[in-house]
């Protein structure tokens, strides 16, 4: 392909195309602004000074009145003027508008636009040749080479020539995208000058598109959704599938609404391991918190004696109102999960253990503890009266469960722990980098700490949910392998195992994701074995994108 090099233009000819769109506009501009002196700007200045004075320590209260009533009667004064030039101006502003409309793309953007695609073409054209060149220099010297380690020099050398190249190509690019780019936003920056950074939706959406488009790279794209993008496609294979090998549909609303039932408590099982995950940890008791949180709170929320024992005692809660004791199955679940994660918290942070040992360590003492206290019984079901209370479905909404919105306030909750308080933001600095953020004051120690106690609320509020879920049959074995759960939907979800990276939004992502995905399987006849083997390949390969994303950081 040859470029046509008479449509390229130079900077001086891109800056005459424009020349009379900047004078117009630029002509309007003066007269607006002139208009605005006096009024819009005024306006702007006294309610600005007005805002100060509020938190102005220096004056006494008498002069703060007087200034006040000084800059209220200005402020009116120059509100006068604004409203009696604003149709002149509104009327100025729909002359530029208009005359932008006519001229901006005709007579400027789409000729820079036409001159960056060719610009473009040449110099993939010129790489062509330069990799062609380099290629037969290359062959060249290599046929009157006999030595093996200069052989192996030179190929050194022409790898690096073609990078060189390739960089050199890249470079070009970049130069015709920014020259585009440039021209795109004047036209936006000529509108906020204008209006005063008042744009309209779709002028605001305009710019969007553009500067994604601008920044796009296919490579970090892929990086950081191409997992979804493969599991997407696997799920839509399922969707296909289900049908013809089971004769049911899997995309169902009623379905939907059970992925999203059972997704709910494991939502507070990765919200709490996420933060760790911050601090560049991990937490390997997670399903043992779940079986002992759910035997924990059968044993309380049991209508009569329970079917078996802790210790040899066989406990009897029903003689307190059912709401004492699915309050209190609530508190015994949050304290017992919470002592632990505090334990392994307090063991990482004091001496610098990693948390795969400490969290390992509390999952071999709560699975021990609670077999041989229970004897591995499995305890009946909760009172049947309680699901009704606490996560009703209401058939209004086509049997909606309610347990969906525990979820959603969980979210909220830590949503806003992440984001607005102190703590979040000391997170994700500890998570980043724990030196710098000691040295900036922080206390990495009772941040660790924190995150872990935060964690274990989080596992105690999913375990009670779980339990009211299920009806109860608490047991030590329960939720055997949901920390796996947990930990690869927050890693899909796109928090690093560095450290210091990651969102809320992730996690729900990666909660739905995992869910729907083992639903489907299930609902498809999968092997609960084999399900293993899927969730595995899921996590070596987002762990294995997070250890691209972050080599490619550095």
């Amino acid at each position: 392909m040859v470029a046509d090099n008479t449509k390229i233009l130079t900077a001086e000819q891109e800056e005459q195309l424009r020349a009379p769109i900047d004078e117009f506009v630029g002509g309007i501009q003066q007269k607006i602004d002139a208009l605005r002196a006096d009024g819009t700007d005024k306006v702007l200045e006294y309610q600005s000074a007005l805002e100060d004075l509020k938190r102005d320590r220096i004056y006494t209260a008498e002069e703060k009145a007087q200034k006040r009533a000084e800059y209220a009667k200005a402020l009116e004064k120059a509100k006068a003027v604004e409203a009696q030039n604003k149709a002149q101006i509104s009327q100025l502003i729909s002359q530029a508008e208009a005359y932008l409309k006519e001229h901006y793309d005709k007579d400027y953007y789409q000729a820079v636009e036409a001159s960056a695609k060719v610009e473009a073409a040449a110099a993939q054209e010129r790489y062509q040749k330069s990799v062609a060149q380099l290629n037969k220099e290359h062959q060249e010297t290599l046929a009157k080479l006999t030595d093996q380690g200069e052989i192996k020099d030179e190929k050194y050398v022409q790898k690096n020539r073609l990078f060189d190249a390739k960089m050199k190509l890249a470079q070009d690019i970049q130069e015709t995208k920014d020259r585009r780019h440039a021209a795109f936003d004047h036209k936006y920056h000529l509108i906020d000058m204008l209006r005063m950074s008042k744009f309209t939706f779709g002028e605001t959406m305009a710019q969007r598109v553009e500067n994604y488009k601008y920044t796009f790279n296919r490579r970090d794209f892929l990086l950081r959704n191409g997992l979804y993008i493969a599991i997407i496609v696997i799920f839509a294979a399922l969707c296909v599938i289900t049908p013809v090998v089971k004769g049911t549909p899997l995309l169902t609303a009623s379905n939907i609404l059970n992925i999203l039932s059972q997704a709910s408590p494991r939502m507070f099982l990765a919200l709490g391991v996420a933060g760790l995950i911050l601090l560049a940890g991990t937490d390997l008791s997670i399903g043992r918190m779940v079986g002992m949180g759910m035997t924990a709170a059968t044993i309380v929320m049991h209508n009569g004696p329970n079917t078996g024992g802790v210790f040899g005692h066989v406990f009897d809660f029903s003689g307190l109102p059912v709401l004492v004791r699915v309050f209190l199955a609530l508190v015994v679940c949050v304290v017992l999960c919470t002592v632990f994660t505090t334990i392994a918290g307090f063991f990482t942070a004091k001496f610098k253990m990693h948390p795969f040992i400490s969290t390992m360590a509390t999952m071999l003492v709560i699975f021990g503890l609670v077999t041989y206290s229970t004897k591995g019984t499995s305890f009946g079901a909760i009172d049947s009266t309680i699901p009704n209370m606490i996560i009703p479905r209401i058939k209004v909404l086509g049997n909606f469960p309610t347990i969906i919105l525990w979820a959603v306030a969980a979210v909220i909750v830590v949503w806003f722990i992440w984001n607005k308080t102190t703590f979040g933001k000391n997170l994700y600095a500890v998570g980043g980098n724990p030196e710098a953020a000691s040295v900036s004051g922080i206390s990495v120690f009772w941040v660790t700490v924190g995150a872990f106690v935060m964690a274990g609320v989080l596992y105690g509020f999913g375990s009670w949910l779980e339990c009211i879920r299920m009806m109860g049959s608490g047991s030590a074995a329960y939720g055997q392998g949901w920390e796996m759960d947990a930990i690869a939907a927050c890693v899909v979800g796109g928090v690093s195992f560095t450290g210091g990276i990651g969102k809320i939004s992730g996690c729900v992502v990666g909660v739905f994701i995992f869910t729907a995905l083992t639903y489907s399987l299930t609902v498809l006849g999968i092997d609960a074995n084999l399900q293993f083997v899927f969730s595995g390949i899921i996590i070596l390969v987002a762990v294995m994108l997070d250890c691209l994303k972050y080599v490619q950081k550095k």
